[in-house]
């Protein structure tokens, strides 16, 4: 199906998510690239604190737009379509993630809450040794060092700022499952860094220019525009 040229164009702030995928659906495929670059950073988040790794994260972006734009004749709306394509993500890591057989290391809570106990620690007066481009560096390393279940929690509520509803939907779980993973994980790196750096939280793990611009380019040359599934 070639791309819709008689639809008016728009810039990305004018339309919702839902009227992108459904004027991408009617064949304006170019309207895909907003979907992409409105979402690029919170993927990036959610793939980089399963997988811990820039690379594969990076991979897990570009097979989620992939995988979610092959299957827009599937989004029925019942939930928020950002929540779906966030769940796409987290599957797509954790998949991974089994693949590697990392589960039982990074699930070595004993490990990994010494870790991150030894980070907080080591910064015992964060505001005299750090700027505030030091502090956010910290809080990446505090996340990073949490055990998978806390810290894709963390990410999502705290970095992300997305709410207990859309966590549990995106994660998988109950909003219950949701409080108490959040709250252990936010005592394991010390309730004090997350209050401390919460201003500057949403600078944390950034994915933009050169970078968001090469995993446009590398979905839309994966995508076959000619052959656009049918819903």
């Amino acid at each position: 199906m070639e791309t819709g040229s008689t639809l008016e164009p728009v810039t990305g702030d004018q339309l919702s998510d839902e009227e992108v995928v459904n004027r991408v659906k009617a064949g304006d495929t170019a309207l895909y690239e907003i979907i992409m670059r409105r979402y690029n950073q919170r993927l990036y988040r959610v793939a980089r604190a399963i997988l811990r790794d820039d690379g594969e994260a990076e991979d897990v972006m570009q097979d989620t737009y992939v995988r979610a734009f092959e299957n827009l004749h599937q989004f029925a709306g019942k939930a928020a379509f950002a929540t779906w394509l966030t769940r796409i993500a987290v599957n797509e890591s954790l998949g991974r993630l089994k693949l590697r057989h990392r589960i039982d290391q990074l699930e070595d809570e004993n490990e990994t809450a010494g870790a991150s106990m030894s980070l907080t620690e080591s910064a015992s007066d964060p505001e005299s040794k750090a700027s505030v481009g030091e502090l956010t560096e910290l809080l990446e390393r505090a996340l990073l060092a949490l055990p998978e279940p806390y810290r894709a929690v963390v990410m999502l509520r705290d970095v992300e700022e997305m709410s207990t509803s859309e966590t549990a939907a995106a994660l998988d779980l109950t909003e219950e499952n949701v409080k108490v993973r959040l709250h252990r994980g936010r005592s394991m790196i010390r309730n004090w860094l997350i209050e401390r750096v919460g201003t500057t939280s949403r600078g944390a793990f950034p994915f933009m220019g050169e970078r968001c611009d090469r995993v446009v380019a590398a979905v839309f040359s994966k995508i076959n525009l000619g052959n656009f599934p049918q819903s």
